[in-house]
C-alpha cells in the first residue's frame, strides 16, 4: 500500500525536522511523539479511521478540537496539559504549511485554535533555612552520601534542569579559575555556569575519590548509580525526596512539596533577592525569553505584598476625618 501524505509528513517532522533543524533533545522529541500516538489512537478507536489510510486532509480543525475534547473528557487532562498537546499540534502544522502550501488554509485553521487560559502556578521555592537543612542531610561518611551531597549542591548552585544535571560528564566541570560547569540545555544550547566555593570543594573531593579528575575519564557521567551508569530523572527525584522527607520528619512545619525543579526555582529567587538583574538570571538559567524569568519577579512581589499585609494587620490605623460630614465638599462633588 502506498504511504499516505500524512505518514510521510509526520515521519519527516519527527525524525528530521525536530532533530536536524530545530535541534531538540531526544526527550522533547519523545514528548512530541507521544502526542501523535494519542492522536492516532483517537482517529482509530473513536473516529474508526484505518491508520494506513489516514490522510492529511482528514486532520482538520474539527477533528483536532474533538481530539482535545476527548483528552479532557475521557483522559481527564488538565488545562495546561491540553495546551501542551495543542502547542505540539500547532508546531506540526506550522511545518506542514511550509512543506505543502496547498494545505495552507487547513493549517491556519488549526493554528487559529486558541490555547485556554488557566491560572499561573505559583513558583515553588525553598527558604534558605529549609534549603540548608536538605543539603545537609546526606551522610558524608558513605560514598553514596557524598555523591548525593555533591549532586544536590550542584543542582541548586547551577540552577540546572534535572536533565542537564544527569547529562553532565566529568569533563564538563572546570576546576581551575574561573571554576564553572558546562550545561547543555534545551535546543542543545550550551551555557557556562559559575560555581561557588563550597560546591567547588565538594566537587574537588568527589572527583578525586571517583577518579573523575583523570583526563581519560572526561566522558564518564559525573553522577552515577550503583551500577556505574548515568542517574535517571526518576533516580534524582527519588534521592531528593528521601532527604526532604527526612527534614520533614524533624520539622513538621515543613510541608512543602519539593521536586528537583524546586531547587532551580530556589536559585532563581535567591539570585533575584540578592539584586541580580532579570537579564542575568535569564542567561544563568538558560531561559530563551526574559518573560519566563519574570515569574520570579512576580513571586517576589507577591511575597513582599503578603509581608506588608501582615504588618498592616498589626498596625492600628489613625482616625481619619470623615469627608462625608463636610457639607461644602459634598455640595461641590454633587455639582460635578
Amino acid at each position: 500500500m502506498k504511504p499516505t501524505d500524512f505518514s510521510i509528513l509526520l515521519t519527516n517532522f519527527l525524525t528530521q525536522h525536530l532533530a536536524g533543524q530545530r535541534n531538540l533533545s531526544s526527550n522533547t522529541i519523545k514528548a512530541y511523539r507521544d502526542v501523535f500516538t494519542l492522536l492516532l489512537r483517537f482517529c482509530r478507536d473513536v473516529r474508526c479511521i484505518a491508520l494506513e489510510r489516514l490522510s492529511l486532509t482528514q486532520i482538520d480543525a474539527p477533528l483536532v478540537e474533538a481530539f482535545l475534547d476527548h483528552l479532557e473528557s475521557e483522559r481527564c487532562v488538565s488545562v495546561s496539559t491540553r495546551n501542551h498537546r495543542l502547542a505540539i499540534l500547532h508546531a506540526f502544522f506550522r511545518y506542514v504549511q511550509s512543506e505543502v502550501p496547498e494545505h495552507l488554509l487547513q493549517s491556519q485553521q488549526i493554528l487559529a485554535i486558541p490555547l485556554r487560559k488557566h491560572p499561573r502556578p505559583s513558583v515553588g521555592y525553598l527558604s534558605r533555612e529549609y534549603l540548608a537543612q536538605v543539603l545537609a542531610k546526606p551522610d558524608l561518611r558513605t560514598s553514596d552520601g557524598r555523591r548525593d551531597a555533591v549532586m544536590l549542591s550542584v543542582l541548586y548552585d547551577t540552577g540546572a534542569r534535572v536533565q542537564e544535571l544527569i547529562d553532565l560528564n566529568a569533563g564538563d566541570v572546570r576546576m581551575d579559575p574561573p571554576s564553572q560547569v558546562r550545561l547543555t540545555g534545551k535546543g542543545r544550547k550550551i551555557r557556562a555556569v559559575p560555581l561557588m566555593d563550597a560546591t567547588l570543594e565538594l566537587l574537588r573531593g568527589y572527583r578525586r575519590d571517583n577518579n573523575l579528575d583523570r583526563p581519560e575519564n572526561a566522558d564518564r557521567p559525573l553522577f552515577q548509580n550503583r551500577h556505574g551508569t548515568r542517574l535517571t530523572r526518576s533516580g534524582v527525584r527519588y534521592l531528593l525526596h528521601k532527604y526532604v522527607l527526612s527534614v520533614q520528619r524533624d520539622r513538621p512545619d515543613f510541608t512543602q512539596a519539593v521536586s528537583p525543579h524546586s531547587l532551580r526555582h530556589t536559585k532563581g529567587m535567591h539570585l533575584l533577592q540578592s539584586g541580580v538583574p532579570l537579564e542575568i538570571i535569564r542567561d544563568f538559567l538558560g531561559h530563551v525569553d526574559v518573560k519566563t524569568t519574570e515569574i520570579y519577579a512576580r513571586a517576589n512581589l507577591e511575597m513582599k505584598r503578603k509581608a506588608l499585609e501582615k504588618v498592616m494587620d498589626n498596625t492600628p490605623l489613625p482616625k481619619l476625618p470623615s469627608w462625608q460630614k463636610n457639607r461644602s465638599l459634598l455640595d461641590w462633588l454633587h455639582s460635578l
